[in-house]
């Protein structure tokens, strides 16, 4: 099971570096189309859009995904009960 989490997690994170740089690549290919007149500026713009948006929504995932690292790091490293750890140390004591 850990395995399986750490290849998607691998896997999550190749996919967003390379979307990133395919976006990115986008982006910088249409920063040159646009540069050459003012005119190009309201047919690209949206598009322009769309890519910084995907850029956004990258941002995101690695946040959620480095969150979702940290969770699992910080459970391990932990002297806390979890809900389900107090509620069954509960039902022992209620049991005795």
């Amino acid at each position: 099971m850990k395995k399986d989490l750490e290849a998607l997690i691998t896997q999550a994170l190749d996919n967003i570096n390379n979307d990133r740089q395919v976006t990115e690549d986008l982006l910088n290919g249409l920063r040159e189309y646009m540069v050459v007149s003012q005119d190009r500026y309201s047919d690209s713009g949206p598009v322009a859009a769309k890519f910084v948006e995907t850029l956004q929504r990258s941002n995101e995932q690695l946040v959620k995904l480095a969150t979702l690292v940290y969770k699992k790091d910080n459970t391990k490293n932990t002297t806390e009960f979890s809900e389900d750890d107090k509620s069954q140390l509960f039902d022992i004591i209620n049991k005795e």
